[in-house]
């Protein structure tokens, strides 16, 4: 198995392309939590529901999932830089879109952000791997997924008041001088980290079979991705569905259940580079993805015993566990994908991105659906933590077959 690319530099230094590339993922995922952020004020105003505006993030996701598996070959044309900036452009064309006040220009800002956001880990691991040495990868890709959580806490604590003091359109034009500034302030590196970009790369011919193959052959990536999907679709439903339990199953008043919900939060962010430090220095991070399925197993067990008999402290246990497993696992994922695709990481890391968004997007409803057949949401978290711990048996499986040098079909 090929070994993430050697820096042309004696001694590569991480630390600005790293700073890019978290504050492109700031921006975009701030972007992407904007519309449900202030979606009180944008079904008031329009007269609609709030869950149908609720659905921005959902296309949103679901385009990506189309635009992760075709990026690569825009990376690889354009260079990672370049495609930051286009992801930025996206941002901005999202929010602009957005704020003309309609559905279907909210649908179509969704729609312009998805083409873009499944770019965003392709281009960053292009740009990050040349530079940064193997000895800090993992915590150096497990910091710029920081920009996710990061972007959502953005989206929760500035959007909604800009929007009382000035109206929701306001506050989504607000956000746009960001994406702008840091457009041009990557103009300036831009030549210098995008060197190997290859000019007659072909944009769409053989796009898509690229990460199909390596998904076909490589059954360490396979089962990779596999395991993504699963972590992923358990930490949406975390997310998802954890103030409503604790309100509904746990009489937390609605202040209390998104205190809960925020340890969750920062649990998750804190996590990330801690793990990515744990996988470059003492656990290799195969077997510290399989132990992050089973505590994410531990976590949605304990939250289908949750009752109103609990204490606050047990629940708030339980949330930061959830937060620091669920949450925390997609720094590891994505150096995985590098590593393992090896001079295809740019494909691998779009097919890690589109195996994550499709968790994204199933696990969620489905966890709804049970909940609404069996009318309690016990049974659905004790289903969740099954998918987990078929994702922690997952990895366990690589984690031999890594031992065993088992990287074909």
């Amino acid at each position: 198995m090929a070994l993430i690319a050697t820096p042309d530099s004696p001694n590569p230094s991480p630390l600005w392309p790293l700073l890019a590339t978290l504050s492109m993922q700031t921006l975009a995922t701030m972007a992407a939590f904007s519309a449900p952020a202030t979606a009180p004020a944008i079904a008031a105003d329009l007269g609609v529901s709030g869950g149908l505006v609720g659905a921005f993030v959902a296309i949103i996701y679901g385009v990506g999932i189309l635009s992760s598996l075709l990026s690569p070959s825009f990376v690889l044309r354009y260079g990672a830089t370049r495609v930051l900036q286009i992801v930025l452009a996206a941002v901005v064309a999202m929010l602009a879109a957005a704020s003309a006040g309609a559905i279907a220009t909210l649908a179509a800002g969704a729609v312009l952000l998805g083409l873009a956001y499944g770019a965003t880990a392709p281009a960053s691991t292009h740009l990050l791997v040349p530079h940064t040495p193997q000895r800090v990868f993992n915590l150096v890709m497990s910091i710029r997924q920081i920009g996710v959580p990061l972007g959502g806490v953005f989206a929760g604590l500035v959007v909604p008041p800009l929007a009382v003091a000035f109206g929701w359109r306001a506050a989504l034009l607000a956000e746009i001088p960001a994406s702008v500034a840091l457009i041009a302030l990557l103009e300036y590196p831009r030549r210098r980290w995008d060197l190997d970009r290859r000019p007659a790369y072909p944009l769409f011919i053989g796009a898509l079979s690229q990460p199909l193959r390596l998904w076909r052959d490589n059954v360490a990536i396979r089962r990779l991705a596999l395991a993504s999907f699963a972590y992923t679709g358990v930490q949406l439903c975390f997310i998802t569905f954890m103030t409503l339990h604790l309100t509904q199953s746990a009489g937390f008043d609605l202040v209390h259940a998104g205190w809960a919900l925020a340890a969750y939060q920062v649990a998750g962010a804190i996590s990330r580079p801690v793990l990515g430090h744990v996988a470059d220095r003492l656990i290799p991070p195969t077997t510290l993805l399989a132990l992050t399925g089973a505590l994410m197993f531990a976590a949605s067990e304990a939250f289908a015993d949750i009752s109103g008999h609990w204490a606050g402290w047990q629940v708030a246990i339980v949330c930061l566990l959830a937060g620091a497993s669920g949450s925390g696992f997609t720094g590891l994922a994505y150096a995985e994908f590098a590593r393992l695709g090896g001079a295809q990481r740019t494909e691998a890391t779009g097919l890690g991105s589109a195996s994550m968004f499709l968790g994204v997007l199933v696990a969620p409803p489905l966890f709804g659906l049970l909940e609404t057949v069996v009318g309690g949401f016990s049974v659905s978290f004790v289903a969740l933590g099954l998918l987990a711990l078929a994702g922690s048996a997952i990895m366990l499986a690589a984690t031999a077959g890594g031992a065993r040098g088992d990287s074909g079909t």
